[in-house]
């Protein structure tokens, strides 16, 4: 009896544990709140799914409190064999074709949506972004409009965005729960999948494929904005000037120093890199998609990354293995990258 008790102890435990977590995380990680097309979709699978086993799970009950109640074993009965069904076809008709068509009732609607959801057939009149997984985070091209970014995926509210999407590295999941399902981003072929917001807003996205140490901490947002809105951030990211003198003289030093300790990795202005490109870097309001957007984490970003997302790319960097960085340069550096700002269109501002 003891250990029965600490058994149901333990559970509920574990259970209270599951409901608080499940409260952890960024605002709007959910499926459940669904804020785009896909996202709607999916949640009524979802509800479908859900109906169907709730509905055989009562229905078992049912019959098993039936069963157990009528068919009990009683006083007297002890040697009494139970008259056997082995061989009834009407059962097994009966037992075979109920969940065949169980099976059918999700799988209508679940088909009949996966191939919705992969309809390419506006894909040439809408807007395309490349988007790129890298260990850990995201690199996204603009192609019509020769725009490179990070982090943050910037669309404009209510289109159909088509996302193409690769690998340099490992197989990664692009994740936006409040807007869309997940696909797999791999290095071997091109994926493509369509999003389409409802509302302005800041989402987040994550990874969903475990794809290394810092799989956890390869998050990334998407910022919907009105159209006039994002034609107005697309005009200023294309006239991002890389050469540009940075107005403080602290800032200016950081510049020459970025340019050579980082630029060999990193790309101000709308040119492709190993690294993020980082033409808005000042206008985002996390660094390196997790840590508060201050100079103090930065510096620290620059000098210990492992400390921050263990595995990361940015540790073979040639300042970091021959130590070329100190503290005081460190802070010039990131006073130069916290100047860098594109837009006035900002997640800060996005409603």
């Amino acid at each position: 009896m003891k250990d029965w008790m600490g058994k149901i102890r333990t559970l509920s435990l574990f259970s209270l544990m599951v409901l608080l977590l499940s409260a952890c995380g960024r605002d709007n990680l959910t499926a459940l709140v669904p804020k785009g097309y896909g996202a709607e979709e999916s949640l009524r699978i979802i509800i479908i799914t859900i109906t169907v086993m709730i509905v055989v799970f009562i229905v078992v009950m049912a019959i098993f409190v039936f069963v157990l109640l009528k068919y009990r074993q009683k006083k007297g009965q002890e040697n009494m064999v139970p008259k056997q069904t082995e061989g009834n076809k009407t059962l097994e008709i009966v037992w075979t074709v109920i969940p065949i068509l169980l099976l059918i009732v999700i799988a209508i609607p679940t088909v009949a949506t996966t191939y919705d959801l992969a309809d390419e057939s506006a894909k040439e009149d809408s807007l395309n972004i490349n988007v790129t997984g890298e260990q850990f985070w995201w690199h996204f091209e603009y192609p019509g409009e020769e725009i490179q970014t990070s982090q943050d995926l910037y669309i404009p509210v209510g289109q159909k965005v088509y996302l193409n999407m690769m690998s340099t590295d490992v197989i990664h999941s692009f994740w936006v729960p409040s807007i869309s399902g997940k696909m797999d981003v791999n290095p071997d072929n091109e994926n493509t999948m369509y999003i389409e917001a409802y509302e302005e807003g800041v989402y987040w996205g994550q990874c969903a494929e475990f794809c290394g140490d810092s799989h956890s901490l390869m998050d990334f947002r998407i910022v919907v904005v009105s159209q006039e809105e994002y034609d107005q951030w697309v005009t200023d990211m294309q006239n991002v000037d890389p050469d540009a003198v940075p107005e403080s003289t602290t800032a200016q030093e950081g510049k020459a120093l970025f340019e050579q300790s980082c630029i060999s990795c990193h790309a101000v202005g709308n040119t492709p890199s190993v690294g993020p490109n980082l033409s808005n870097f000042g206008d985002r309001t996390m660094i390196a998609g997790v840590l508060e957007h201050s100079e103090e984490e930065l510096v620290e970003w620059i000098l210990n990354p492992a400390s921050k997302k263990p595995g990361n790319g940015m540790l073979d960097a040639p300042y970091l293995q021959d130590k070329s960085v100190s503290q005081e340069d460190a802070e010039k550096i990131a006073d130069y990258l916290l100047q860098l700002k594109a837009s006035e269109i900002t997640p800060d501002s996005a409603k």
